[in-house]
């Protein structure tokens, strides 16, 4: 039987994950993807973007390592924090799988591509669409995609689930960030409209798994991690 984790286990947990990530001996990353990495945080920071932690980072090079090399376009991003996000797909992704970065914002995008070449990843592996996801999202092309992670509003929750999934191919994977809100989700008496529009999220992917045999874990990193499996 397994036992829940303390709070303080938790946390112990966390400090060991990050302090495992920053020792050189134990993650010998080149010194330019350190470095790149540093710079896109800091970015991230300095525009107020809620960059994902290291223990989300990693589970994001995991799961593009997972690429079928040659059998897809890569990954999709969808987020603010494009340096920051870019950079642990990019770790993760075979060489040949490309990157698609899409944020409306135009100084943030600047500073993801500073930071892709800071870490010496070829233009050739990333693309940059500054538009509003969902007005983008149905030009990808369907099947193509092996990992989407997308970081929007509560509100667009549904919408952009419903646009990323055709992307994916399968054994394909979609990751929305901060989905719980925190847990919030979890709390019967707030009834704002962000967390309505993420319960109703959270009802929509009980469905792709009742309805299309997807696979469905939550996570309780960051805000809460909803990560959706394409079968």
């Amino acid at each position: 039987m397994m036992l829940a984790v303390s709070a303080t286990a938790f946390d112990q947990l966390t400090n060991y994950i990050h302090q495992s990530f920053t020792d050189a001996e134990q993650q010998p990353f080149p010194a330019a993807f350190r470095e790149a990495l540093k710079y896109a945080s800091v970015e991230a920071q300095e525009n107020g973007v809620r960059a994902p932690s290291v223990i989300v980072g990693t589970l994001l090079s995991t799961l593009a390592a997972a690429c079928p090399n040659g059998q897809s376009q890569g990954a999709v991003a969808i987020t603010p924090a494009a340096g920051v996000v870019g950079l642990h797909l990019l770790r993760g992704l075979p060489e040949r799988a490309s990157l698609t970065c899409i944020e409306p914002e135009v100084t943030l995008q600047t500073g993801a591509k500073e930071a892709f070449r800071a870490a010496e990843y070829p233009t050739s592996r990333t693309r940059f669409l500054t538009a509003r996801p969902l007005e983008v999202m149905g030009r990808l092309a369907n099947d193509a995609y092996h990992l989407v992670y997308a970081d929007v509003s509560p509100i667009e929750f549904t919408a952009v689930i419903d646009a990323a999934w055709p992307l994916l191919s399968e054994g394909g994977t979609l990751i929305l960030a901060d989905s719980l809100l925190d847990g919030t989700v979890s709390d019967s008496t707030r009834r704002d409209r962000e967390t309505e529009a993420a319960r109703e999220a959270d009802r929509y992917v009980s469905s792709l798994a009742a309805d299309h045999g997807a696979l469905v874990a939550r996570l309780p990193l960051d805000g809460g991690l909803t990560i959706i499996t394409k079968r």
